[in-house]
C-alpha cells in the first residue's frame, strides 16, 4: 500500500526531465497510469502483466465511474467514496478484471442506498449467465432499435495544400428497446463479405474496414467465419463496434488564408472556406479557429456568413457558421491592431482548426444493409438508422 507514495515524485521528476512515459517503475513495482481531467488512475503490479489489458481496464473504470457520477473528477470521488469502494470490489478480484459492464453493476450497486439486505444474494443472476450483459424478462410496449453510424475525419494538410494525414475513425452505436432475449444480425457493405458472397461488383459499393473492435456481445467466431455480425444486445445504449479506414479523404471543408502585416501596426487576415462535399448535404455548427498574433488588439470583423469573435486567451478568432451547404464558398476578414513596439516574429503560426458535423452522410460510404431481429415470441421490431460525419483532429497548416 505504501508503494503508491513513490508514484507522484517519480512522475514529476520524469516530467521535469521531459522523458514522461505511461509506465513508471520503482524497484520491483511497476506503475501503469492514465490521466483523466484532474485525476491520475494508477495500476500497480509486481509481475510482467499484460499492459494492454491493464490500460483497457483503467479506461473501462473511467467509463464506469463516469456513468455513475456523470463527471469523474476529484470532487465526485470524495463525495462518492463508499460507492467507489463497492465498485472497485466488483470491477476487480484478486487482481483479475471481473464485472466491468456498468448496466449490470447498476442493478446491484445503487447510489440511492448502501444498505445491504442480509441473507439475500445481492449479485443478480445475470453476472453468472452465459449472457452476462443482459437481464432476462425485459418487456417493452414498442420494440425498437436505433442505429447511429458516426464517422470522425482526422486530417492534416500542409501549407502548400497537400494532405499529410487522412483517416476515418468510425463507430456504430445502438440504443436498444427490445423485449426478451433477441438475437440481432447486422449487415454492412463490407468488402470482405461481398467477396465471400459474390456480391462484389461495380453496382455494389463496399468499404474495407480496418482495426475492427467489437462489444463483448458479438459472436467473434461467426464474424471470423462468414463476416456476420451476430449478437444478443445489452439493453439501452452501447457501442457495438468501432473501425478505422486509412483511405485518402478529400478535405470536406477546404480553408485558404492570407495574412498581411503592415509595418508592425496592424494585421489583416482573410480566410476563405469552401464546402467540398455534395450539394444536397449541409454541414452544421461549423467553427473555423484561426490563430492570430499573441499581441493583437482592437479586432474588427467582416463575414459573408455567420459571425466571428476574438478569443484572446487562446489567441484565436473563431468563425462560426450555423449551416454550410456543400459546394458553397464563404469569406471572413479580420483586422487587428498591433502594438507599435518592434517585435520579431519568433512564434511559429499554429494550424487552422475546423469543427463540423454533417448529418445523413458518411464520408467512407459505409451502409447498414439490413438489421434482422429474431426473438422466440416472434414480434416485429423497427430498426432506425442515422448517419453522421464529424470533424476529428482536422487541421490545415498555414506556414
Amino acid at each position: 500500500m505504501s508503494e503508491i507514495e513513490y508514484f507522484m515524485p517519480l512522475l514529476m521528476q520524469q516530467e521535469e526531465e521531459g522523458v514522461l512515459a505511461p509506465l513508471l517503475s520503482h524497484g520491483r513495482v511497476h506503475f501503469l497510469w492514465i490521466k483523466h481531467s484532474n485525476l491520475y488512475l494508477v495500476a500497480t503490479t509486481l509481475k510482467n502483466a499484460n499492459a494492454s489489458l491493464v490500460y483497457s481496464f483503467l479506461y473501462k473504470a473511467v467509463e464506469v465511474f463516469s456513468e455513475y457520477f456523470k463527471e469523474l473528477e476529484e470532487e465526485s470521488i470524495r463525495d462518492n467514496f463508499v460507492i467507489v469502494y463497492e465498485l472497485l470490489d466488483e470491477l476487480m478480484d484478486f487482481g483479475f478484471p471481473q464485472t466491468t459492464d456498468s448496466k449490470i453493476l447498476q442493478e446491484y450497486i445503487t447510489q440511492q442506498s448502501n444498505k445491504l439486505e442480509t441473507g439475500k444474494s445481492r449479485v443478480p443472476p445475470t453476472v453468472t449467465n452465459a449472457v452476462s450483459w443482459r437481464s432476462e424478462g425485459l418487456k417493452y410496449k414498442k420494440n425498437e432499435v436505433f442505429i447511429d453510424v458516426i464517422e470522425s475525419v482526422n486530417l492534416l494538410v500542409n501549407a502548400n495544400g497537400s494532405v499529410l494525414l487522412s483517416e476515418i475513425v468510425g463507430s456504430i452505436k445502438l440504443k436498444v428497446f427490445l423485449s426478451g432475449m433477441p438475437e440481432l444480425r447486422l449487415g454492412l457493405n463490407d468488402r470482405v463479405l461481398f467477396e465471400l458472397t459474390g456480391l462484389a461488383g461495380s453496382k455494389n459499393k463496399s468499404v474495407e474496414l480496418e482495426d475492427v473492435k467489437f462489444h463483448q456481445c458479438v459472436r467473434l467466431s461467426r464474424f471470423d467465419n462468414d463476416r456476420t455480425i451476430s449478437f444478443i444486445p445489452p439493453d439501452g445504449d452501447f457501442e457495438l463496434m468501432s473501425y478505422r479506414l486509412s483511405t485518402q479523404v478529400k478535405p470536406l471543408i477546404w480553408i485558404e488564408s492570407v495574412i498581411e502585416k503592415f509595418s508592425h501596426s496592424r494585421v489583416e487576415i482573410m480566410v476563405k472556406a469552401k464546402g467540398q462535399f455534395k450539394k444536397q448535404s449541409v454541414a452544421n455548427s461549423v467553427e473555423v479557429s484561426v490563430p492570430v498574433p499573441s499581441d493583437a488588439d482592437s479586432p474588427r470583423f467582416k463575414t459573408s456568413v455567420g459571425s466571428a469573435k476574438y478569443v484572446p486567451e487562446k489567441n484565436v478568432v473563431i468563425w462560426s457558421i450555423k449551416s454550410f451547404p456543400g459546394g458553397k464558398e464563404y469569406l471572413m476578414r479580420a483586422h487587428f491592431g498591433l502594438p507599435s513596439v518592434e517585435k520579431e516574429e519568433v512564434e511559429g503560426r499554429p494550424p487552422i482548426g475546423v469543427k463540423f458535423e454533417i448529418p445523413y452522410f458518411t464520408v467512407s460510404g459505409i451502409q447498414v444493409r439490413y438489421m434482422k431481429i429474431i426473438e422466440k415470441s416472434g414480434y416485429q421490431a423497427l430498426p432506425w438508422v442515422r448517419y453522421i460525419t464529424q470533424s476529428g483532429d482536422y487541421q490545415l497548416r498555414t506556414t
